[in-house]
């Protein structure tokens, strides 16, 4: 148990190395997954490593890059390999099927950990409680934060059974508090009575075919988890939509990428709400 998502990368990414005696780790272009130390030094961002970020080596791969993967795998040297269920911040881009089922089988083979980052895609977000579940697949550590404590500063790593940390080797003073626990039992409380995965499906489906609707536009994602990229900047519809509708929106690495991350009990109504706004503001936006 920790304080945060970086907290918990940091900590897969240190118990894969001991358990492996390994110092590299693979990691994927546009993957973010944390502002400090070697939680950023596995984030595809030069803007925010500064050089002491440097010291961990990580070899980034492009996403879907199977040879690649397994080009990095054969020499022996790799700890870890890290994705997240769903790039957030990079725009909401998916792995495949394949593509992660083909992460398992390889570290498997060439001895690496496979670690995946649901900090911003777990805990319900996709209409399954992880995004790497739709593949079927079964990593050997998942980093978790974010949706586990609803605002409360939680986060915390899972652990296969088969790998055992010694006591004191993870972890920190404030991680696992009292608040913090109660407000993550809570959570899974709410997800569970109020069917708030199911919503998920049933309301990000909603949404996304209503958004495909949009001409010029790529939308990607699961459940409410979305992504819509325009092929112009959409810095001046979120600040519209944000102080005229008072709908807030994420930014993405690519400035034209609209990311939708609502709350997992939005309504229909509320979806529709926020359709009605965006035609709007997309409509004001090209007559300026």
């Amino acid at each position: 148990m920790v304080n945060s998502g970086a907290e918990a990368v940091e900590n897969a990414i240190k118990l894969a190395s001991f358990q492996t005696g390994k110092q590299k780790t693979i990691s994927f272009t546009k993957g973010f997954h944390g502002r400090t130390s070697i939680a950023l030094g596995v984030t595809d961002n030069p803007k925010l490593r500064a050089p002491v970020n440097t010291v961990h080596e990580t070899v980034f791969i492009k996403l879907e890059d199977v040879n690649a993967l397994e080009d990095a795998l054969k020499k022996g040297d790799i700890a870890a390999v890290i994705i997240e269920g769903i790039q957030g911040i990079a725009g909401i881009y998916e792995p495949s099927v394949s593509f992660l089922q083909s992460i398992e089988t390889l570290c498997k083979t060439y001895g690496a950990l496979f670690i995946a980052d649901e900090i911003q895609s777990g805990y319900g977000r996709t209409g399954k409680f992880f995004a790497h579940q739709f593949a079927g697949v079964k990593p050997d550590l998942i980093t978790v934060a974010k949706g586990m404590g609803n605002g409360f500063p939680i986060g915390g790593v899972l652990i296969n059974p088969e790998i055992k940390p010694y006591f004191g080797m993870l972890g920190t003073t404030f991680g696992g508090t009292h608040l913090g626990c109660a407000a993550g039992l809570a959570v899974l409380n709410v997800l569970e009575s109020e069917n708030l995965m199911e919503n998920a499906t049933e309301v990000g489906n909603f949404l996304i075919n209503e958004l495909k609707n949009l001409e010029g536009v790529e939308v990607r994602g699961k459940g409410l988890m979305i992504g819509i990229e325009f092929q112009y900047s959409i810095k001046a519809m979120r600040k519209m939509l944000l102080e005229e509708h008072l709908i807030f929106t994420g930014v993405a690495s690519n400035p034209n990428t609209l990311r939708i991350l609502p709350p997992l009990s939005l309504s229909k109504e509320q979806a529709q709400y926020f359709l009605s706004a965006l035609n709007t503001v997309i409509t004001k936006n090209q007559s300026r």
